[in-house]
């Protein structure tokens, strides 16, 4: 029997520039946008990737022609790039002023790494508001001001780390995180982390490793920082902090005792996200 939809991928976002931000911005950013333009074929269009629109719509294209993609939305498929390749290709054929509130269950066809210029950088950028839903001259109402400003109230503080690719510190209630979004394979982080806390050495000055999210096929580490740390308080540990998890990552010997014990405790404490 022929297959009608695509079949699951672990890795959709594997091939893209950036694949750590586009899980970042799927999983755990509340507001960001990032840049992307698709290929010549379809058209070398300018794309703004955000986190989510309005009601969950999967894409927007606003009034001024800017097209929005948004990661947090309900995948039909087993392979979340092609059905954001699928919002993102009916987007670009609406007219300005439409949304594509909804997209049915896609069958095999092209995928972000076929729609997208892979030569264009993902630049990520952590906003304060949703403000960038609406194009520059959309008249601002009393009723979407307030639309807005409910929106901009579940926002959690983020902001995205300069010293390292892909970690971005939030605060939830009174408590600060760093959550690192990896580009290597689960098992290789995994080990990392597992020589690091064996050693005792999985965490960095003011900041304790508490455990992982597992999605799209990537590890993100997460660590507790002191009460009341800002951003650019992490900056420079995270930066000391680099090096040695960098030669942990190179590490390919076997696990010693201590080392594999600390890794069954690492798999027992992960949270697996879509």
């Amino acid at each position: 029997m022929a297959r009608n939809t695509p079949d699951f991928v672990l890795r959709p976002f594997e091939g893209l520039p950036g694949e750590p931000d586009w899980v970042a911005l799927k999983e755990l950013v509340p507001a960001a946008t990032a840049t992307a333009r698709t290929t010549k074929e379809h058209g070398a269009r300018e794309v703004l990737v955000t986190t989510v629109l309005p009601t969950a719509w999967p894409a927007l294209h606003r009034s001024d022609g800017v097209v929005l993609l948004a990661l947090q939305t309900v995948g039909s498929s087993g392979d979340a790039s092609r059905d954001l390749a699928a919002a993102l290709l009916e987007a670009l054929d609406v007219e300005p002023g439409t949304a594509v509130e909804t997209v049915g269950l896609p069958g095999p066809g092209p995928r972000l790494q076929d729609v997208l210029d892979l030569s264009v950088p993902f630049e990520v950028t952590v906003h304060d508001s949703f403000a960038y839903w609406l194009a520059p001259d959309t008249e601002r109402t009393p009723d979407l001001t307030a639309a807005m400003e409910e929106a901009d109230a579940g926002i959690i503080d983020t902001r995205k780390l300069a010293a390292v690719e892909s970690a971005y510190w939030c605060r939830m209630g009174a408590r600060e995180f760093l959550r690192w979004a990896q580009p290597h394979d689960e098992q290789t982080v995994l080990d990392a982390l597992a020589r690091l806390h064996a050693r005792r050495a999985s965490g960095f000055d003011g900041g304790k490793f508490v455990g992982y999210f597992r999605s799209s096929g990537l590890v993100v580490p997460v660590w507790e920082l002191a009460r009341g740390s800002e951003a650019e308080d992490v900056e420079g540990p995270v930066a000391q902090f680099a090096p040695s998890f960098a030669e942990a990552l190179a590490d390919t010997s076997p696990l010693d005792a201590n080392a594999r014990r600390a890794r069954a405790g690492l798999v027992a404490r992960q949270v697996t996200l879509r």
